[in-house]
């Protein structure tokens, strides 16, 4: 099977995304920004009865993922930003494909926000944290 230049160069930007060693892995994957392994909440799911319980330092690394107190009230901020981004796209969707049942964006705008306010929450905390603890890098030598 002979590669061509395109696959190759999609396949080695999904590969650099999907490194352990990167802020945007640790984001989407609930892991340290630090080391790229340790859980960042103790539960997997947004949805279960302790969505918002945190481990203090990471189980992997030991870093701190509550560096002071206060720390995550910029995560607000983010959070805030997720919500806009979402409101705009769905409203833009809606306006787009659905303008006769643009009465419907109304009412089911407030639901489906609730749905997603636990997801909005831990994504605004580990995007937070990821813009302040840079990814160790697993090519450095000491």
């Amino acid at each position: 099977m002979i590669l061509t230049a395109e696959f190759t160069l999609k396949y080695k930007v999904y590969i650099s995304i999907m490194n352990h060693k990167n802020r945007l892995y640790s984001v989407l994957f609930n892991k340290c920004p630090r080391c790229g392994e340790g859980d960042f909440f103790i539960t997997k799911s947004a949805y279960s009865k302790n969505f918002d319980k945190m481990h203090k330092h990471c189980p992997n690394c030991g870093e701190n993922l509550v560096p002071e107190p206060g720390f995550y009230q910029g995560a607000l901020y983010m959070s805030y930003a997720f919500y806009v981004a979402f409101m705009v796209t769905y409203f833009l969707i809606y306006v787009n494909f659905f303008e006769q049942y643009l009465d419907y964006f109304l009412y089911s705008i407030i639901p489906v926000l609730i749905l997603l306010t636990p997801l909005f929450y831990r994504l605004a905390r580990r995007s937070w944290l990821a813009l302040f603890i840079k990814p160790e890098n697993e090519n450095v030598r000491h």
